[in-house]
């Protein structure tokens, strides 16, 4: 989802809910593929907030779980974040991706569990923690023909 800052509070209640460029058409897909959970920080939102927010937008579908700071009592980028939410899923970290769009939050800590990475960005750095950079949610079509 795209994340205004103008907004404050549960994502569910924004007057505006818009997700990133590329994930309705692409989510589907995804989805029939893989387990897609979310995986969020948010502190203003539980379980059902963040799925009502997904819902808003159609999306909810697609995903398997969702977990937010409140259900993992932690916060990214705390490793106990991580495995509390691998833990709950009964998920090897080794067969498991992180997709994210803050390399520090979302990626550091994610492959120091064990766990592939892939981060969403279009800005220049060094992300030697991530296994793979793409521009933007098309950017991971790539994982439709992956083994």
């Amino acid at each position: 989802m795209i994340d205004y800052p103008q907004y404050s509070g549960a994502m569910a209640q924004w007057s505006q809910i818009t997700p990133m460029e590329g994930v309705p058409e692409l989510l589907p897909k995804l989805s029939a593929k893989y387990n897609c959970v979310v995986l969020s920080n948010a502190v203003e939102s539980d379980f059902e907030l963040m799925k009502a927010a997904f819902k808003k937008v159609n999306l909810e579908r697609y995903f398997r779980t969702f977990f937010t700071s409140k259900e993992l009592g932690e916060k990214k980028p705390e490793v106990a974040f991580f495995i509390n939410a691998l833990y709950a899923l009964n998920a090897d970290p080794e067969r498991s991706i992180m997709i994210g769009n803050d390399y520090v939050k979302d990626i550091e800590t994610a492959k120091k569990v064990g766990m592939h990475t892939i981060l969403i960005s279009n800005e220049r750095g060094e992300y030697p923690n991530a296994d793979c950079i793409v521009n933007d949610f098309w950017g991971l079509s790539f994982l439709l023909s992956h083994p």
